[in-house]
């Protein structure tokens, strides 16, 4: 008997649209993180695809470095994930938080 079993999805819809897997994630020795492929990752844990630890451990990113990437998302979409801009998009919500 199998206990405590997770059942994951063999795929998830990514920021694109398009279907995601394990196979067509970013590999492990990434180390040019651009918009679409952090936003890759964050659609994997939030389709269920890979926890955050696997993540971390797979990528050789921080559990903080990973919440950042998914808080920029919820608050400014693929946008949000852009270096160039995080004290642009920083301001805007803090100023959206004050109202």
């Amino acid at each position: 008997m199998i206990e405590n079993q997770k059942i994951r999805p063999a795929k998830v819809i990514g920021p694109l649209g398009e279907p995601l897997t394990l196979e067509t994630l970013p590999p492990p020795e990434t180390t040019r993180w651009v918009v679409r492929r952090k936003a890759e990752v964050v659609a994997a844990v939030n389709g269920g695809l890979l926890t955050v630890d696997e993540v971390c451990e797979r990528y050789g990113l921080t559990v903080e470095e990973f919440a950042g990437w998914q808080r920029a998302i919820d608050r400014s979409g693929m946008p949000g994930l852009r270096v160039t801009r995080i004290q642009h998009y920083r301001s805007l919500y803090e100023r959206q938080q004050k109202f």
